[in-house]
């Protein structure tokens, strides 16, 4: 199908190595790929153990090496499988968890990161029809015996709703949900421009009146690195309890009467604790990516926390908490740049620079949900 609506593709098969066979597998599908003139690239995972949260390990580091592989190869569109009943799955899961209205919004069609698009394009389509169009093709396939493990959160859910006939609820559900996100999305990065500045030192300025609890949660998740948004009460807490205060690895700070968010210092990396050799291009605290050249960075250069006990003149009136969680060259045990401060130890550095780049966005930029819902003539998760 990738085939009819491009001819220039890369198809990427990930052998996991946690089963017997699925090296043996992950060559059939290469040779599947290569009969269909189709360009294949094989990862292959050598770190990953059985053990407490494999699901996501593994997922974590199938993502980083597909990434990777995009990357490598120009790719900017990532092309995913997930499927109707995935959506339908990962749906009743959130509503379990008590996931608020984004989570429910489950998988988006497009997800745009940092370095990649994750295109879902069979959202739309379920497991049924699409084995149907494999046995239409004439084509086979393999079947993951880890799909019927119950041990697995995601194998229960999938059984229970295959038992009670919900997925196409739950399906209906997530793309509602979807269609809702999409219009809060648009009101909340509206309300953004209007009343926040961010600054490349990783840091929002807020004004004199902190934003909804609503933005102020997407807001805290890319300033704090997160994965996902913290909880909704979580947050609400944080508002009713008059702001100053902590959470997910933020901190809400009043200064020159506005309000600031800035990176909480105990969530970063102590400098000479853990220390991350320098290098062009290398990602720091998951959120500024360093520019310097090559023959700058010499071995015994690391990026860490500039970390208390900058002087006053170094950090150019900002207070002292704000910088503590600032990106900074460091070289023998010595500070030598806090380029964000404009501050060098030797004009050696000056060349150096730290890019503000989450990993996420404040406000959703994807596309969830269908607004055709219901539409008797579009293709469910059933059927």
């Amino acid at each position: 199908m990738a085939r009819r609506w491009r001819s220039n593709l890369l198809a990427l098969v990930v052998d996991h190595g946690l089963r017997p066979e699925s090296a043996a597998e992950a060559q059939l599908t290469l040779a599947r790929l290569r009969a269909m003139d189709v360009p294949a690239r094989l990862i292959t995972l050598t770190d990953l153990t059985k053990g407490p949260a494999m699901a996501a390990r593994a997922r974590k580091a199938r993502y980083a090496r597909m990434v990777q592989a995009c990357q490598q190869a120009g790719c900017v569109d990532l092309l995913l499988g997930h499927q109707a009943d995935d959506q339908a799955e990962t749906a009743w899961m959130r509503s379990n968890a008590g996931s608020g209205p984004d989570g429910l919004a489950a998988m988006g069609w497009i997800t745009h990161t940092p370095d990649v698009r994750l295109v879902r394009p069979l959202l739309g389509v379920s497991r049924a029809a699409l084995r149907n169009t494999l046995r239409a093709a004439g084509q086979t396939w393999v079947d993951d015996p880890s799909n019927l493990d119950l041990r697995a959160e995601r194998v229960r859910v999938r059984f229970a709703l295959n038992e009670s006939g919900l997925s196409e609820q739950f399906w209906c559900l997530a793309m509602d949900a979807g269609f809702e996100r999409m219009a809060r999305d648009r009101a909340q990065a509206k309300a953004l421009a209007r009343t926040c500045a961010f600054l490349p030192h990783g840091w929002v300025r807020l004004g004199q009146v902190l934003p909804e609890p609503a933005v102020l949660s997407g807001l805290i998740r890319a300033v704090g690195a997160q994965q996902y948004p913290p909880a909704p009460a979580a947050v609400a807490r944080l508002c009713k309890n008059g702001g100053a205060g902590t959470l997910a690895g933020t901190r809400l700070a009043r200064w020159r009467d506005e309000w600031f968010l800035i990176r909480e210092q105990a969530g970063v990396a102590a400098p000479v604790a853990a220390p991350v050799a320098a290098s062009p291009g290398i990602v720091w605290d998951s959120r500024f990516v360093l520019h310097a050249p090559s023959a700058l960075l010499r071995c015994g250069v690391y990026v860490g926390a500039a970390g208390y006990g900058l002087e006053r003149k170094i950090r150019a009136g900002w207070p002292a908490l704000f910088c503590a969680g600032l990106p900074a060259l460091w070289w023998q045990g010595q500070l030598v740049a806090v380029p964000h401060l404009e501050w060098c130890r030797t004009a050696d550095w000056k060349d150096a620079f730290f890019e503000f780049r989450p990993p996420v966005p404040v406000t959703g930029v994807g596309v969830y949900g269908c607004k055709k819902v219901h539409d008797k003539n579009y293709v469910g998760p059933v059927g």
